[in-house]
């Protein structure tokens, strides 16, 4: 007997990731593809949008040759917001521009913030200051430096909307992803804002709008297993489709997503605003969120690993636990590709305070875990003096395993952690959405809480002057960090 099963899809930073869920939320199957992004000069970001579309091809096949299944929704979502732009037709004229971990777009920053009238009204309009996580100055960039292909650039798409497109031929965008494509979305209105949109992207046609879980369309033909005729949902930026993976949607709820990145979603029961964070739409209609998102996290983690030599991370795990609290006196700056919140710095540079001769890979690899957490802890309390209110932090993403960077993060926060069932992420986010449309599914039922991380008081005081030596450090040396950045953009 043929069952229905769900497929869920994410395009993220490092890897595409695939899971096959039943109606009762069980994974019956995931896969994953590892990739690298591009970076063609310091401080561009950038990757091949057909590489999403093979990939998930590629983890579509491998899914649906589970026996005794039929797949009966698509879900998608991805890393964002992204800047592929194509022509009329579809076409990818270039690579995408990545979210803000790409920074080329600073002088398009200032310029385009002078234009709308300053900070403070685009801040009003689109919860969200221009910053190198939006999408309008990446655009102008676009349209100075390459005017032939941007000549020609009549859509934007994202992963998640781009492989909506490829399946179904809608052209849509969920609503909490146009509202990261500051300064072309009204907030408030939840429309574009059109004589912004026209003063920045006169000849883009802007997708339709349409929340994350409604579907954008069904399948046009048979592709990788899938049937034709099979409804696939507009899907979202990851780490709101990870917040809906764990139940994360609530006023209260603080998601914290350990990946590539390091990504915090507060759900508020009220648009709030402030310059060192992003103001955006929720996942779902009526809900709202204030996210931050630092630049680095688990890349610096891989980049380290690299650098060192480490055979793997368990190995390097067991060194970082050794090394204790405080890392032997060493101190990290992550801002190894800028820094996005809450100093949105795109020339901050990462930085370890402390070296001598007898420190090891297992104090540097604890320095980064620390780093990591300072940051957390630099957010939530901007997130708290913005007006969120934080009661329940859920930890989700490749990171929760192994239990040391998640008991770090509570040691140095003082906020205990729920870690779900399911820590698959955004790709089991997108098969729940993809669920939603056949049956009547609940994330509550399909992913429950099975740990909690309660912080240790021991080592809090430690950690309060490493944190105090950690905003300190940022502001120490943030002119050097300024004037070497500038000398980096001029390096071949």
């Amino acid at each position: 007997m043929t069952r229905r099963a769900f497929l869920g899809v994410d395009i993220g930073t490092s890897s595409s990731k695939g899971v096959l869920v039943d109606e009762t939320g069980r994974v019956l199957a995931s896969a994953i593809r590892e990739h690298e992004v591009s970076r063609p000069r310091p401080g561009h970001v950038e990757m091949d949008g057909e590489l999403w579309w093979t990939e998930f091809r590629e983890l579509a096949q491998e899914l649906t040759g589970v026996t005794g299944v039929e797949v009966a929704a698509v879900g998608v979502s991805g890393m964002g917001p992204c800047v592929l732009v194509t022509d009329e037709t579809g076409r990818p004229l270039r690579p995408a521009i990545l979210y803000g971990v790409d920074t080329r777009a600073v002088a398009q920053i200032e310029r385009l913030t002078e234009e709308l009238g300053g900070p403070e009204a685009i801040l009003d309009r689109c919860g969200s200051v221009l910053t190198t996580q939006a999408v309008g100055p990446k655009l102008r960039w676009l349209a100075e430096h390459e005017p032939e292909t941007w000549a020609r650039a009549r859509r934007l798409f994202m992963p998640a909307s781009w492989l909506a497109y490829r399946l179904t031929g809608a052209y849509t965008l969920d609503h909490h992803s146009a509202s990261q494509c500051t300064p072309l979305f009204d907030i408030h209105g939840l429309s574009w804002h059109r004589p912004w949109a026209e003063l920045v992207a006169p000849s883009l046609e802007l997708p339709r709008l349409a929340w994350a879980d409604e579907v954008a369309g069904v399948t046009r033909e048979p592709v990788a297993g899938i049937p034709a005729g099979v409804p696939v949902v507009t899907g979202s930026i990851d780490a709101w489709t990870e917040a809906v993976s764990v139940d994360a949607q609530h006023p209260g709820d603080l998601m914290l997503m350990y990946g590539s990145t390091m990504f915090l979603v507060a759900t508020v029961d009220r648009p709030l605003t402030t310059p060192s964070m992003w103001g955006t739409v929720g996942a779902f209609r009526g809900t709202r969120s204030l996210a931050g998102g630092m630049a680095t996290s688990g890349a610096v983690t891989g980049w380290l690993r690299e650098l060192v030599g480490a055979p793997d991370y368990p190995t390097l795990l067991a060194e970082a636990a050794a090394s204790g609290p405080g890392a032997r006196g060493l101190l990290m700056l992550p801002y190894f590709a800028g820094e996005r919140t809450p100093i949105m710095d795109p020339d901050a540079r990462g930085i370890v305070a402390g070296l001598t001769l007898s420190h090891t890979r297992g104090d540097l690899y604890r320095a980064a875990l620390e780093a990591t957490a300072l940051g957390v802890r630099h957010n939530v309390e901007t997130l708290r003096a913005a007006g969120a209110d934080v009661t329940n932090v859920v930890a989700v993403g490749g990171g929760t395993q192994g239990g040391l960077w998640t008991r770090i993060v509570s040691d140095v926060t003082g906020l205990a952690q729920v870690i779900p069932t399911t820590t698959i992420g955004a790709s089991y986010g997108a098969g729940y959405l993809a669920a939603r449309t056949v049956v009547a599914a609940d994330i509550a039922e399909w992913n429950p809480p099975t740990e909690r991380i309660e912080p240790d008081p021991a080592p809090r005081a430690n950690y309060d002057e490493l944190y105090a030596l950690y905003r300190e450090l940022y502001t120490a040396t943030r002119p050097v960090a300024h004037t070497l950045a500038a000398r980096q953009r001029h390096l071949p």
